[in-house]
């Protein structure tokens, strides 16, 4: 180890999600960010699922625990009903308004 892995820690979003606002406020950065790089919204859920019992919400999304942690991992590629149910497992939902 060296000298700064003693002092600092790998910085994870998930240490500073508690609550559904917090959940739903970085959720939503995700997505404007998505506009330039698709994988936003898929790595901000992994790292909501992960504030989770992840077994817990697998089961309410009706995967394994092992595909949703691929399915949200850096390298996954989840359907957009995947998306869809892990929000709504985490009782969030997409909502649509006019920006003009």
């Amino acid at each position: 180890m060296t000298a700064t892995s003693d002092k600092y820690r790998r910085f994870d979003v998930a240490d500073y999600l508690v609550d559904l606002d917090d959940v739903a406020g970085y959720l939503e950065l995700a997505i404007a960010e998505s506009v330039d790089d698709p994988s936003a919204v898929p790595r901000a859920l992994g790292a909501i699922a992960r504030t989770q019992n992840m077994s817990e919400l697998a089961r309410r999304v009706g995967m394994s625990r092992d595909g949703l942690y691929k399915a949200l991992s850096a390298d996954g590629n989840p359907t957009w009903s995947t998306i869809l149910k892990v929000t709504n497992a985490l009782g969030l939902r997409f909502e649509l308004h006019t920006v003009a």
